[in-house]
């Protein structure tokens, strides 16, 4: 079963809700890995079965970094928010990079994110 992380920016998580929502029986599909409030809300919202990590700036970036670098995790939806500064902008950068250098899918916003599903 194929395997994908969520994670999203503080304004942006209302938005992953929204897509996971959208798109409940198509993820319901796939092995869910969520940031911990992202995971959580999506779980929520949703009732999707999601196994939560830490949240971003306690880990949960560094924790999906880990598992792209070991092959565990197949996409990424990591919605950002381009608005706002963020105190773990570092965290966000090395996240892109691994999935940038590891050749996976990565969607920011939930139009590549539809598009990534769509693909999977």
């Amino acid at each position: 079963m194929k395997r994908i992380g969520l994670v999203a920016h503080d304004e942006m998580k209302d938005e992953m809700v929204a897509f996971a929502r959208t798109h409940r029986e198509r993820l319901g599909n796939f092995t869910l890995f969520g940031t911990g409030t992202t995971g959580g809300r999506v779980a929520e919202g949703t009732g999707l079965s999601v196994t939560l990590l830490k949240s971003g700036p306690r880990g949960g970036d560094a924790q999906l970094g880990a598992m792209i670098c070991e092959g565990e995790l197949d996409a990424l939806f990591f919605f950002i928010d381009p608005l706002t500064a963020l105190p773990h902008d570092v965290d966000v950068k090395a996240l892109v990079r691994l999935a940038t250098l590891y050749d996976i899918p990565l969607a920011v916003n939930r139009s590549t994110a539809e598009a990534v599903l769509a693909s999977l």
